[in-house]
C-alpha cells in the first residue's frame, strides 16, 4: 500500500487498521473527486469486478456495482444462492475459482469475522479482495463513505465531538469508525444499552447517556439494532428504546445548528430515529449514501493503481 504524487495504490482493502491517515485522506478526497466530476480516471485494459454477497445487502452491494459500472468495469454476476455454495463448496474455492477466471477484483460481504484472512494471505488467489462486511467485525467502505461526509462538513477531524450510539457490539461500522476516528484525532463518545457494549471499547472513548452530551455534539452517528445478530436473550421494544436511546424530536432539537445525524442504515425507523427525522436538514443519511458510491469508485481505483 502506498500514496504515490496523491494516488493511492492498494492491493487489497479488508480492515481500515491497515490504512495510514494519508491513505485515508487520499481515498477520501479522491471521492470528492469523483463526485465533483474532477476525476480524470481511464482503463488501461479491460477489467472484471464480481460482488459475492452472502448476506443481505442493498446499499454496500448496489453502490459497489454502479461504482464499478461508472468506472467502465465489467461486472460478473453472482448468486449465492444458485452457485455452487449450494454444493458444499468452501469461500475460498469459490475466490479461487473466481480468480482463476480472471476476476480482477472481488467484492465479498460474508457472516464470518475475518473471513479474508485466508484469501489475502492465498499465493494462489491473485484478484485483489475488498470486504463488504465481516459478520460484527469490520466494514471498511461503510467507515470511509463516512469519513468523506464528515470531512465534506467540517474539513476536518481533529476535536469534532462524535457519538456512536446504538448496538456497538455488533456493529462493525463502530468498530471500523471507532479506530480511524481516534487516530485521527476526534473526541469519541458511546451511548446506548450498556449490555450492548464492551469494555475494550474504553481506549477510544467514553460510555455515556446520549442526553448528558447531545448539546455538545458535531456528529451523531446512529447504528442500527441489529436484531439478526442478538440470541433473543434481551428483552427489546421499539418504543422503549426509541424513549431512551433514540434520537427524537426532542433530542433533535437540542443539537447544534451546525450538527450533523449520520446513520449507515437500513434505519428502523421511529427505533434509532424518528420517521420524520431520516430526512430532517440535520440528517446526512442520503448523503452518506450517495457518497457510497463516490468513495467506492475511489477505493477501485486505488486496487486498480496497485495492479498497474
Amino acid at each position: 500500500m502506498a500514496v504515490t504524487d496523491g494516488k493511492v495504490s492498494l492491493k487489497h482493502l479488508v480492515t481500515m487498521e491497515t490504512l495510514s491517515n494519508e491513505e485515508v485522506l487520499g481515498l477520501i478526497k479522491r471521492g470528492s473527486d469523483f463526485k465533483r466530476n474532477q476525476a480524470d480516471f481511464r482503463l488501461d485494459r479491460q477489467y472484471f469486478a464480481s460482488n459475492l454477497f452472502f448476506e443481505s445487502s442493498t446499499r454496500t452491494h448496489k453502490s459497489f456495482e454502479v461504482a464499478e459500472k461508472k468506472l467502465g468495469l465489467d461486472v460478473i454476476e453472482f448468486d449465492a444462492k444458485s452457485s455452487s455454495v449450494n454444493k458444499g463448496e468452501t469461500l475460498y474455492d469459490t475466490i479461487l475459482t473466481m480468480s482463476a477466471l480472471g476476476v480482477d477484483i472481488c467484492v465479498v460481504r460474508h457472516s464470518d469475522e475475518d473471513y479474508y484472512q485466508e484469501l489475502v494471505d492465498s499465493r494462489s488467489i491473485q484478484t485483489s479482495i475488498i470486504n463488504g462486511g465481516d459478520g460484527s467485525g469490520q466494514h471498511p467502505s461503510q467507515c470511509l463513505l463516512d469519513l468523506m461526509t464528515i470531512y465534506e462538513e467540517f474539513g476536518q477531524f481533529e476535536n469534532l465531538k462524535i457519538a456512536i450510539a446504538g448496538d456497538i457490539t455488533h456493529s462493525r461500522v463502530a468498530k471500523s469508525n471507532m479506530q480511524i476516528l481516534k487516530r485521527l484525532g476526534a473526541d469519541l463518545y458511546f451511548a446506548g444499552p450498556r449490555e450492548w457494549y464492551s469494555e475494550e471499547f474504553d481506549v477510544y472513548g467514553n460510555h455515556v447517556a446520549l442526553d448528558d452530551i447531545i448539546e455538545d455534539l458535531d456528529v451523531l452517528m446512529l447504528l442500527r439494532v441489529q436484531h439478526e445478530r442478538h440470541d433473543g436473550s434481551t428483552s427489546f421494544s421499539k418504543e422503549g428504546y426509541n424513549k431512551t436511546y433514540g434520537l427524537t424530536e426532542e433530542r433533535y432539537q437540542k443539537l447544534k445548528d451546525s450538527a450533523i445525524v449520520m446513520h449507515p442504515a437500513p434505519v428502523n425507523r421511529d427505533v434509532e430515529i424518528d420517521d420524520d427525522l431520516v430526512e430532517a436538514p440535520k440528517s446526512r443519511i442520503v448523503a452518506q449514501m450517495q457518497n457510497g458510491v463516490y468513495v467506492r469508485m475511489a477505493i477501485i481505483e486505488a486496487i486498480l493503481n496497485g495492479k498497474a
